[in-house]
């Protein structure tokens, strides 16, 4: 027997209600009360809000989450499955990372290369898996970020490393499928709408080279004044060369000298050149100051009074100093007399002695890369001739031909330097200069180093009485940088 109950209202013992019904309105429970179906199963189209909009809404095989309007949001420790990711739902991590980690799907990692580059292997793909990494310290394009994926799998249908290397760098990488892998979607330098700012300097002789570059070049002391620096996308570096004065050259049948300590950045700051062989270290960051320039002189020769020949002086900018050239020794004329070369930036050769006197150390004090090489020795008898200096590339050796110097274009025209001072040469050839050095004949007097170039001094030759050395050649400095 089947039977029907109508009413309106269905209450509790307590008289609250638990159904009601108001004309086409129904109602389960009451305020502040939980409402539990248990063991079933509630259909409907729609789920909506107590202000009538839709909380859940299903119109044919469309199911949509709220309203025009509203914020879906995921709670606090909950996760999700099946909608993939966008670039918007990347979680930035805000400690920067600075060595090697391996990331997480959905995460943006500022990376910091300053001290060194690093690697990051990213986790096996999920097609919608999003994963972003930007250049904290804009040091990209001197310390590579290394993206390494994880096993076989590719990044842009390569299976093989990705490397960041541009300076200020940003990428998204999304995974789209085993065939092309991580897919880079977006790729910048953070440098968007910023302005080229370039260095404004002044001081010593200027020019105009490559069209974009300024020179400065210094023959003497003076300063550099920076009253702007630049930025990434202009300029904010200089390159330089520093080059010592030439140490002086010994007397009658003595050694020639050392040349000027000669030290030159890489040219990565200024470009449209070509460095010398021992080119190294880093461009200088430049900042708005006054930075005082020296420039050294070149050494005295020796002399029959007797006098001892003396060192080049030194040269210095931008906190790079270049050590002078160390003497060329000289013939025994009295106990005070020094055989030996001396030591600098560039060494001096020996004495012409038949005691075989040592060439002077270069690269001293010592710098990385070498700033000179060593003085020749001078050759065992029975003929008295000294050995030749070393140069800014080339050593000294046991006889008249002083060491080379380095080439470089840095002010551009092509001009070798800090070349070694010739010893006193056998009866014939007479010595040759290399770079700025000077070169000794086999009788008469010397030949002083270049001025301007670390040249070193050569010898005086054989039965020259009151000859002396020769001068080593002045230093210089120069300093480029792009201004446009």
């Amino acid at each position: 027997m089947t039977s029907i109950i109508k009413v309106n209202n269905l209450q509790n013992q307590c008289g609250a209600n638990t159904i009601n019904k108001c004309g086409t309105a129904i109602t389960v429970g009451a305020s502040g009360d939980t409402t539990t179906v248990a063991g079933n199963i509630l259909k409907s189209n729609a789920l909506q809000a107590a202000d009538g909009g839709n909380l859940v809404n299903q119109c044919g095989t469309t199911i949509t989450l709220g309203a025009s309007g509203d914020t879906v949001t995921l709670a606090a420790g909950a996760s999700q499955s099946g909608f993939g990711q966008t670039y918007s739902a990347v979680s930035w991590d805000t400690t920067p990372k600075t060595g090697l980690f391996t990331a997480v799907s959905g995460v943006g990692y500022f990376c910091n290369t300053t001290s060194a580059p690093f690697t990051v292997t990213l986790p096996a793909g999920t097609a919608g898996d999003v994963i972003a990494f930007a250049d904290y310290t804009r040091t990209f394009q001197t310390n590579n970020l290394t993206i390494t994926p994880n096993g076989s799998e590719k990044v842009g249908g390569v299976a093989a490393n990705f490397v960041a290397q541009t300076e200020g760098q940003s990428i998204t990488l999304v995974y789209v499928d085993a065939t092309e892998g991580w897919i880079n979607t977006m790729d910048s330098t953070g440098q968007a709408g910023l302005t080229p700012a370039f260095i404004t300097a002044t001081g010593g002789t200027i020019t105009t080279v490559c069209t974009d570059y300024k020179v400065h070049t210094f023959t003497g002391p003076g300063t550099f004044c920076v009253s702007a620096v630049g930025n990434p996308l202009g300029s904010g570096s200089v390159d330089y060369m520093v080059v010592a004065g030439g140490g002086g050259g010994g007397t009658d049948q003595g050694g020639g000298a050392g040349a000027g300590g000669y030290r030159e950045s890489p040219g990565t700051a200024s470009g449209c050149y070509s460095v010398s062989p021992i080119a190294g270290g880093t461009a200088i960051t430049a900042t708005v100051t006054s930075y005082p320039i020296v420039v050294g002189s070149g050494g005295t020769g020796a002399s029959l009074s007797p006098a001892l020949a003396t060192q080049g002086s030194n040269s210095s900018a931008l906190g790079i100093i270049s050590t002078g050239g160390g003497i060329g020794g000289t013939y025994p004329i009295s106990p005070s007399t020094n055989l030996n070369g001396g030591p600098g930036g560039s060494g001096g050769g020996g004495g012409g002695n038949c005691s075989v006197s040592p060439g002077g150390t270069g690269n001293t004090p010592p710098t990385s890369p070498a700033q000179g090489t060593n003085g020749g020795t001078a050759p065992a008898g029975p003929a008295f001739y000294g050995s030749s200096g070393g140069g800014a590339t080339g050593a000294g050796a046991s006889n008249c031909t002083g060491g080379t110097g380095a080439t470089s274009s840095i002010t551009n025209s092509s001009v070798n330097r800090a070349g070694g001072g010739g010893g006193r040469s056998t009866p014939t050839p007479a010595g040759v200069p290399y770079g700025g050095g000077a070169f000794s004949a086999p009788t008469g007097p010397s030949s002083n180093g270049t001025v301007n170039t670390g040249g070193a001094g050569g010898s005086a030759g054989a039965g020259s009485p009151g000859c002396s050395g020769g001068a080593g050649g002045s230093g210089v400095v120069v300093i480029r940088y792009k201004f446009q």
